[in-house]
């Protein structure tokens, strides 16, 4: 298994660097260098990209600014010579954060993170297909069974995630990001920045608001039009 990677970063340097990196790694394929991410937006969807590498400090768009503005976007690893960017990059559920300049030792942890997170959502995808109803999760030192159809929604806090289920809770060490990969894509659907929500478990819609029994869920700006998408889609009649 392959990662087609797209680099985005206004240095060309970094740019030669992130090149020469992603060549000597063998599980890795150039499939795009974009110097900012407006020209990256056509690459993105036109090509099969699985793993961007992300500069912040762009001109007219920053590389947080690009993240805030494209909810579906592929595995991100933030590339940057500055740190205190580190706590937005893991609240948008990035894959790694490397502070330039960084080994290829370094580059090749982060990269392996990234493919061990494609293989793990192919293996979820392909259980879920096979019949399969529930997953297990580790949760407080213990490993919890979580059933699909009980999980309402699950909430982004800090560096965890909080699976609230029809009967309780569960605290997991794992990123929002993360966790939409592992669920199955026809049923469950990111809202926020911080929601994924169980779209069978919607019960109204009000405003921005999904209502799902007494848990009441904003749909962030960027993926409002999409989420009512998913809904409503050959479920919605009107006259």
């Amino acid at each position: 298994m392959k990662l087609n990677c797209l680099i985005i970063d206004d240095e060309p340097i970094a740019r030669k660097l992130l090149k020469e990196y992603i060549e000597e790694t063998d599980f890795m394929e150039i499939a795009g260098i974009a110097e900012n991410p407006l020209k990256a937006m056509s690459l993105i969807n036109n090509l099969q990209i699985d793993l961007i590498f992300l500069d912040i400090n762009m001109p007219k768009m920053n590389g947080i600014e690009f993240l805030r503005s494209m909810p579906d976007l592929p595995m991100v690893i933030l590339t940057t010579a500055y740190d205190q960017y580190a706590l937005d990059g893991f609240e948008l559920a990035v894959v790694d954060y490397l502070v330039k300049p960084f080994s290829l030792e370094r580059f090749i942890k982060a990269c392996q993170r990234a493919l061990e997170l494609k293989i793990l959502k192919g293996k979820k995808v392909l259980e879920h297909e096979s019949g399969t109803d529930y997953f297990f999760i580790k949760c407080d030192g213990k490993i919890e069974k979580v059933i699909y159809d009980e999980l309402v929604y699950v909430e982004a806090m800090s560096n965890y995630i909080i699976l609230h289920t029809t009967a309780s809770r569960h605290i997991a060490y794992l990123t929002i990001k993360g966790m939409l990969e592992s669920l199955p894509a026809s049923k469950f659907i990111q809202v926020h920045k911080s929601f994924i929500v169980n779209a069978d478990r919607v019960n109204t819609i009000e405003g921005n608001i999904l209502h799902l029994g007494s848990a009441s869920i904003p749909m962030g700006n960027n993926y409002g039009g999409a989420v009512l998408d998913r809904i409503l889609k050959n479920r919605f009649f009107k006259r």
